[in-house]
This record gives C-alpha cells, sequence and structure tokens, in this order.
C-alpha cells in the first residue's frame, strides 16, 4: 500500500491521502518520512471496547475530511464496514489473508462497497465463504521495478557472514511462523547439503506472535539443523530493512508457505531475478510460473522440496534462463503503476455509485 500511494502521489494529481494509523511504530515512522499526514489512532492496544474504538474511527474519518476510506486489512475492513453506515463517504477493503471466516466477519466485510483481494486464490476462498461476488475484486500486488531489479553480487553478505566467496546462499524471508513453513525448509536441508556441499542457509525474518505454539515453532526450526549437525550452516539475519541489497547476494529464495495469499517477497525476487522454489499453495501460482520463472512443489513435502532445490542449484543454464524469464514477466505483470492504477479505478468506481 505505501508503494501505491508513493507512486499515485507522484502520478495522480488528484489524490491526496492522509493515513489513520497508530502514532508509533514502523508504519508511523515510514509515513512521517513520505510527509504523509497520520491521524494517530489512540485506542490500538487498549482496553477500549468495540463501541469506543468505532466511535474514535468514525471521529478521525470526519476529522480528515476524506473522500474514501479505505482499509488496508481484512480486521480493519471488518471495522469500516461496521461503521460504513455512519459515514457520508464509500468505504473498501483490501483482502491480505486467506482465513476461516465467521458469519460475524462475513457480515461485517460486505458492509464495504468494494473488497480488494490480493490475488485469484484470495477472492476466491472468501467468496466461496460467502463474501459478496460482486462487491470482490482482484488488484494483485506490485513493485517499484525502478528500485527492485538486477544487481551484481558484490560479495558484501558473505563477508559479513564469515563465509567463503564460493558458498551458496540459500534464504527464506518472512515473518517466521506455522504459516510460512520454515520448519519444512529445515527438515530438508540435510538433503539439500549432501547434494550441494557449499549451500548455507539464511533465515530473514522475526516472530511476532508470543504464542507457545509460535515459539515452539521457532525453536523447532533451531532443533532440526541441531540434530542434522547443521547448526554451523543456519544464519539467522533476523528483520532486515535492506533485502534490497539482500537480494544480489542470494543464489536462491526457498518459500516453503503452507498459506500464502500473494507473496511480496516473491515478486521482490522476480524484480530481482532471484531464482525461486515454492510451494504452490494460494496465489503463489499467479506469480511463479513452473519450470519458467521458478519451481513450485506440494507443500510440507521437504524431499519434494530438497529435491526441486538440489536440481535447479545442479543447473545453471536452468538458473540463468529463470532469472531473466522472472525480470521479463516482473516488467509485464508486476509493475506498481499498474497496481495503484487498477486499486484508484476502484476507488473512482464506488465514489461514482449513486
Amino acid at each position: 500500500m505505501l508503494a501505491c500511494i508513493q507512486w499515485l502521489r507522484r502520478h495522480e494529481r488528484s489524490c491526496e491521502f492522509v493515513v489513520i494509523s497508530p502514532k508509533e511504530g514502523r508504519l508511523a515512522g515510514a509515513l512521517t518520512s513520505l510527509g504523509i499526514e497520520v491521524i494517530p489512532r489512540l485506542l490500538v492496544g487498549t482496553e477500549a471496547t468495540r463501541e469506543q474504538i468505532e466511535d474514535e474511527l468514525v471521529r478521525a474519518v470526519q476529522f480528515s475530511k476524506s473522500d474514501l476510506l479505505h482499509a488496508n486489512s481484512l480486521a480493519m475492513g471488518r471495522l469500516t464496514g461496521r461503521i460504513a453506515r455512519r459515514l457520508a463517504i464509500p468505504t473498501t477493503a483490501h483482502l491480505r489473508d486467506i482465513l476461516k471466516l465467521s458469519r460475524a466477519a462475513i457480515s461485517d466485510l460486505n458492509q464495504n462497497q468494494r473488497l480488494v483481494a490480493v490475488s485469484h486464490a484470495t477472492r476466491t476462498h472468501h467468496v466461496a465463504q460467502g463474501l459478496d461476488l460482486d462487491k470482490v475484486v482482484v488488484v494483485h500486488n506490485g513493485i517499484d521495478l525502478t528500485q527492485f531489479h538486477p544487481r551484481q553480487s558484490t560479495g558484501w553478505l558473505h563477508q559479513e557472514l564469515q563465509l567463503p566467496r564460493s558458498a551458496r546462499l540459500i534464504a527464506t524471508i518472512g515473518q517466521i511462523g506455522l504459516r510460512k513453513g520454515q520448519d519444512v525448509l529445515a527438515a530438508a536441508a540435510g538433503d539439500i547439503v549432501r547434494e550441494v556441499p557449499d549451500v548455507y542457509f539464511l533465515l530473514i525474518g522475526e516472530r511476532s506472535s508470543t504464542k507457545a505454539e509460535s515459539v515452539e515453532f521457532e525453536q523447532s526450526i533451531l532443533r532440526s539443523f541441531e540434530s542434522q549437525q547443521l547448526a554451523q550452516r543456519l544464519h539467522r539475519l533476523g528483520y532486515r530493512d535492506d533485502v534490497l541489497n539482500v537480494m544480489p547476494e542470494i543464489d536462491l529464495i526457498v518459500h516453503p508457505a503452507n498459506q500464502e495469499p500473494y507473496g511480496r517477497v516473491l515478486l521482490e525476487a522476480a524484480a530481482c531475478g532471484v531464482p525461486v522454489v515454492a510451494t504452490d499453495v494460494g496465489g503463489t501460482a499467479e506469480i511463479i510460473v513452473d519450470g519458467a520463472t521458478g519451481r513450485l512443489v506440494p507443500p510440507r513435502d521437504p524431499v519434494s522440496l530438497a529435491d526441486a532445490v538440489t536440481k535447479l542449484l545442479a543447473n545453471k543454464v536452468q538458473l540463468q534462463s529463470m532469472r531473466l524469464a522472472a525480470r521479463e514477466r516482473a516488467m509485464r505483470e508486476f509493475d506498481i503503476s499498474r497496481s495503484a492504477e487498477q486499486l484508484l479505478h476502484q476507488w473512482r468506481m464506488v465514489q461514482c455509485r449513486p
């Protein structure tokens, strides 16, 4: 959404943006750095009642004097749906998750004038649960192709990790959690190392959940590497705000997700010409063309994952072909201008309705 806002501010003089968000954190900092007005949402994380939160949002929207209210997540879409009838402007919401919805959630979301799914898989999933077919449209996420593009490796990451320049780097990038399936890559690591002895693994991302199952999931990844005597092959990079610079240093990205509406990291990899092996779940097949721009494998299948990774790393001709094909597809399908223009079209459509 930030990328869309930046593009629209540069290219559409008719668009002005005000963002209602928590007054602290990475989002607020990014918005401030871009010169975008932020109306602080004060009741986030408090013991406020649902009615108090709704009242606060109504006041914030009225204060902003906006012409349209867009919710950037399914959870916020429920909230905008609940207050839609109290506002004199249309409300829209993004669907960025594939998950089971309650009847109450479906009812709330359906009160918005438009629901924007990030993939056909996401739309199909939610319409099957009861979201209004006529309200749900697909707008694929995009990426700034002038920012994300193929570049030569400089070897800086090898130096940072104190690895030989000949070491091959496999990265998985994303929030550490059950949905992202990093444990599948951990289970496949032994088979991969046996076939590609100079390979090392990068775990990029953090665990945000404090639930016991999430903590245990993270620990299980570490134990899996340790039990295979591969602890020294795993490098935890944590949260990185320099993924743009990390991409050229990576030989292969593995995305072993169990569920993925439409992964941004896959768009970034395609734009940078970094080969990908990913699980065929959710909207991933709408990004990766199997055998042409990457490899798709079944979810929760470490044997298939290891086989795809080792065969791809052994085939330099195919790797180079995929790098070129991925970038070409990104230029045709994933440019941020395309996403921003389609999103703006949907906003204009609901504003034109009687």
